[in-house]
């Protein structure tokens, strides 16, 4: 909850059965986060990783990516687009080394806030920069997509902060992700209702709800797709 790393739950010890299961509901794409890289800055979870892209789905990664070299891994590996987050706002200039070294298609940013400001280090520390106002210097610099996380309704089953979601949107040219807070299947519905009004809304990422059985992952992907 709320990536806080004393309110965790573990509901698979084997993280290909939850890709498998997945992918048979239809899924094109998971998004993949190592926490524990997140929170170390450095990768932790590689073999789960590898367990998941063996079954052989698009595969989004983030936590704790600060380097080229693990990034060319993953890319290598089969990772579709790897999420930059910390390193992004400690180091904006590593930014232009991932665009100059990789294709734009591959590279996001994880824009994470909390009370509307950016925290890094696996949303342990919150840094004095207004989220919207860093991700028009990521789209500046020529990034094309960003995963926007509202760490207050991450984990919570709360329903999504519409509010800063549309915030963001109407902020940027370049596609957003939307993160944090889907509790059911009328969450995924108000985002498919915005994304008439906001083309720029690429997708919206859904994960306790579906381990918690609230959230059916073929029947979101339907209503989603409709």
């Amino acid at each position: 909850m709320q990536g806080r790393p004393d309110a965790e739950t573990v509901y698979y010890n084997d993280p290909a059965i939850p890709a498998k299961a997945f992918r048979e509901a239809g899924a094109e794409w998971i998004h993949v986060v190592d926490l524990d890289g997140a929170f170390k800055g450095e990768q932790a979870n590689a073999p789960a990783v590898e367990t998941i892209l063996a079954e052989g789905m698009k595969v989004e990664l983030g936590g704790g990516i600060r380097s080229l070299e693990v990034i060319e891994r993953w890319l290598g590996l089969g990772v579709q687009r790897v999420v930059i987050g910390t390193k992004a706002v400690t180091d904006p200039n590593f930014l232009h080394d991932c665009l100059s070294s990789f294709p734009a298609e591959s590279i996001a940013v994880g824009i994470d806030a909390l009370g509307g400001k950016v925290a890094v280090k696996g949303w342990l520390e919150q840094v004095d920069l207004p989220a919207v106002e860093f991700a028009r210097t990521v789209q500046d610099i020529g990034i094309q997509t960003i995963v926007y996380t509202d760490i207050s309704r991450d984990g919570m089953l709360t329903g999504l902060n519409s509010e800063a979601q549309e915030e963001m949107l109407l902020g940027l040219a370049i596609k957003v992700v939307a993160s944090g807070g889907v509790a059911s299947l009328d969450d995924v519905r108000r985002f498919q209702a915005m994304e008439g009004r906001y083309p720029n809304l690429d997708g919206v990422i859904a994960g306790k709800a579906i381990y918690d059985g609230n959230l059916d992952v073929a029947e979101a992907i339907r209503v989603a797709g409709a």
